[in-house]
């Protein structure tokens, strides 16, 4: 017996060991998966000196991502509606020069570079046009079958007044909040914000929809708050146009995404990607999930439903100083709206005077939403701990199989 208890004793202990180890495998592998990071910093207005001076409210942000063997350059800005940009170069060396007058009065395209310019492998803009507001007075919330009559004058982005990045930048964070409104009535109490995110390496959010970011994106969380409906039946679209490089085109895709771990109830995500010519790989994307929230700090009950517009070639670039600044070829154009609610929707902005909507900007492949490293574990240490009884089992049975046939008695001839 006491031979036996031992026995036993040892399969328990090589089991929990055989769990411990898996578990430091599995732990280890998905942390070697997350080891890719860049180095991130933020300057306001690079090469600004006397006596050039910025309109009241305008900056440039930039943010610059520096990797082992190339620079990802983010810059926002706000003089005319607010853009950000995005530039890939193949240099650790490659820096933003601005002609700070030809800027400032936007007469000139080529006012802005990235040297070398023969280091620029990519570039793309996603620039915030219009804010749409119509009046659903069949309650689809869908601006598409609204008629013409129920529209408003839209609000156009390019006129309105910004707060001063100086006062937003946070170099910790990584982030700048950018805020805004025109002086009507509507605004009085109410604006329309842009928190732009910076990331040195891959992550989500704490907050919904908690998207899964890496080190070649950044986020742009918007949200309408305070402002005053024109109607007692008004919903609200967001206008939005990126501008890339001649020679790519665009399209939008919706994938299924496999569980609503990060984001409940949302099982879907978007994907607006741009791609060469007479080529299927993707080099930027704009990625979101067809969900917006009424409340800034949202539970289940304020989520709602948003959906996009088909995609449109524009036939002109957008009002944004930014784009007018950097583009100096014929670029490549389009646009769509991302409208908020769901039919027979019983909540209208109105009931909140909020709504909220968050996108992921970069270049690559969109990332991928994977389960986390907590459900692989679960799922490791499920499946696996079957698999170790049967081993660590058939090899004690084996053992002790073959220490009974050793001791038996054999016979003298």
């Amino acid at each position: 017996m006491l031979t036996e208890t031992c026995h036993t004793n040892n399969t328990f202990s090589c089991h929990n060991t055989s769990q411990q180890l898996l578990l430091v495998l599995i732990a280890s592998v998905v942390l070697i998966c997350k080891l890719h990071w860049i180095k991130v910093s933020v300057e306001l207005n690079p090469g600004l000196t006397p006596p050039s001076v910025l309109p009241p409210g305008v900056g440039l942000v930039h943010v610059r991502g520096l990797g082992l063997n190339d620079t990802l350059h983010f810059l926002l800005c706000n003089h005319g509606a607010p853009a950000l940009l995005m530039v890939h170069t193949y240099s650790t060396q490659s820096a933003v020069q601005v002609d700070w007058p030809s800027f400032i009065n936007r007469s000139s395209s080529g006012s802005l570079r990235v040297e070398p310019q023969t280091s620029v492998r990519y570039s793309s803009a996603l620039v915030f046009t219009r804010v749409w507001e119509y009046d659903d007075v069949n309650n689809t919330a869908d601006p598409q079958q609204a008629a013409e009559s129920s529209f408003y004058p839209p609000y156009e982005l390019q006129n309105f007044i910004w707060s001063d990045l100086n006062e937003t930048v946070n170099q910790s964070d990584l982030t700048v909040k950018l805020c805004g409104g025109e002086k009507t009535e509507s605004f009085l109490n109410g604006s329309l914000c842009l928190q732009f995110s910076a990331f040195e390496s891959e992550g989500r959010d704490k907050a919904w929809p908690s998207l899964h970011h890496n080190a070649n994106s950044s986020q742009l969380h918007v949200w309408l708050e305070g402002v005053t409906p024109r109607g007692n039946r008004s919903r609200f679209a967001l206008e939005f146009q990126s501008v890339g490089d001649s020679g790519f085109q665009g399209r939008v895709d919706v994938h299924s995404s496999i569980d609503d771990e990060y984001t409940p109830s949302i099982f879907k995500v978007s994907q607006w990607v741009s791609f060469p010519e007479n080529s299927s790989g993707v080099w930027g994307y704009n990625q979101w999930k067809p969900v917006a929230y009424r409340k800034a700090e949202p539970v289940f009950e304020d989520t709602t439903p948003c959906k996009h517009s088909q995609l449109v070639s524009m036939k002109r670039i957008p009002q944004s100083g930014l784009v007018q600044a950097y583009f100096t070829e014929d670029p490549q154009t389009y646009g769509l709206n991302i409208s908020f609610g769901i039919d027979k929707d019983p909540v209208l902005y109105s009931d909140t005077k909020y709504i909220s909507w968050t996108v992921l900007v970069g270049m690559g492949e969109p990332p991928a939403d994977s389960f986390s490293t907590l459900i692989i574990i679960i799922i490791a240490v499920g499946l696996g701990t079957p698999l170790v009884i049967i081993i660590v089992g058939g090899g004690f049975v084996w053992i002790r199989k073959r220490r009974s046939h050793s001791s038996g008695y054999e016979p003298i001839i």
